[in-house]
């Protein structure tokens, strides 16, 4: 199952991206619709969906955090129809960065902001391997320009030596179950980096040897990272946090200690890490919670996860059995 989810910071249009993205992409759909009341937002809508079998988290929570290019989905194509499909409608009433056309990497690749603001880079890759269609990128800039494969190699060894527990994403439904099962026995606990292309002399401002690109796995999904020295006006922040589900409390212990650098940024379940990426480490349980209970269990787990840092979960069953 899915152990590490991208969650997408909306202010009012999380239910609604979700309908269109999920209208987008092939093997996709809404899973679940959640409500949280009396949050510091007030009413939040909470929205899981699926995208080519992938597990991906909306929340509507108001107009805090801007997605901007530092996270972007490398998505890959068989074809170059299916490219300029996926370009025609990610692409209308949003900002194209890098135009659609032929690179040395690819035939045909593009980059682009949609119109919620989410980064999209869409490449031909033929008949090249195609295991996970969605690709979650980081792009260190700024401060944290030159550090991407320090990063690779620090995400790579947190999850490798990880307590194991298996996890199911929050909320999430089995979307295809047999494929999923499959998918986790051949892959469960693969953490390792993969291939990596280095900047070479001549590029500037980007300084040789720093990363072009790496590719890597947590959990035995895949990740690419980036540098890049050029001027950019954005970095990490909250707009996009990455969800990693824990079934004990050994595992949410682990991953908070391993993984938050940002005491001030700590907060229901949320953390920054040295690079200023954000986590959330989510007990499973809470999960089941907010999909199965009552109006008023939901409400009395609200209230108990609102004053916390990290999640403890045996105060959260206890909200939940009205202990």
């Amino acid at each position: 199952m899915q152990k590490i989810t991208p969650h997408l910071w909306f202010d009012k249009e999380a239910k609604e991206a979700a309908e269109f993205y999920t209208s987008v992409f092939p093997n996709s759909k809404i899973t679940n619709i959640t409500t949280l009341h009396d949050t510091p937002s007030g009413s939040v809508e909470i929205v899981s969906f699926v995208l080519s079998r992938q597990a991906f988290m909306a929340i509507s929570a108001g107009p805090l955090f801007k997605f901007n290019p530092s996270i972007s989905s490398h998505v890959k194509c068989k074809t170059k129809d299916e490219v300029d499909a996926l370009w025609k409608k990610l692409s209308k009433g949003g900002i194209i960065l890098m135009e659609l056309g032929k690179y040395p990497w690819s035939e045909k690749y593009g980059w682009l902001q949609d119109k919620y603001g989410l980064s999209w880079q869409i490449i031909f890759v033929g008949e090249g391997e195609i295991k996970q269609k969605i690709t979650p990128v980081l792009m260190f800039v700024g401060d944290v320009c030159g550090k991407a494969e320090e990063a690779v190699n620090f995400y790579t060894s947190v999850f490798k030596n990880a307590p194991f527990d298996s996890a199911q994403a929050f909320g999430s439904e089995v979307f295809d179950r047999e494929a999923q099962t499959e998918s986790a026995q051949a892959r469960r606990g693969v953490s390792k980096v993969g291939n990596i292309i280095r900047y070479g002399k001549g590029e500037e401002p980007d300084r040789q040897g720093s990363l072009k690109y790496a590719a890597f796995t947590l959990e035995g999904q895949e990740f690419g990272a980036m540098d890049s020295a050029h001027k950019h006006n954005f970095t990490f922040n909250e707009a996009i946090s990455f969800m990693v589900y824990c079934e004990t409390q050994k595992g949410v212990d682990y991953f908070w200690e391993k993984l938050s650098a940002v005491p001030e940024a700590e907060q229901c379940g949320w953390l920054k890490d040295k690079y200023g990426l954000s986590w959330q480490i989510v007990p499973t349980a809470l999960g089941k919670m907010m999909t199965d209970g009552s109006k008023e269990q939901i409400d009395r787990v609200t209230q108990a996860f609102l004053p916390m840092k990290k999640f403890d979960i045996a105060k959260l069953k206890k909200a939940y059995e009205g202990r």
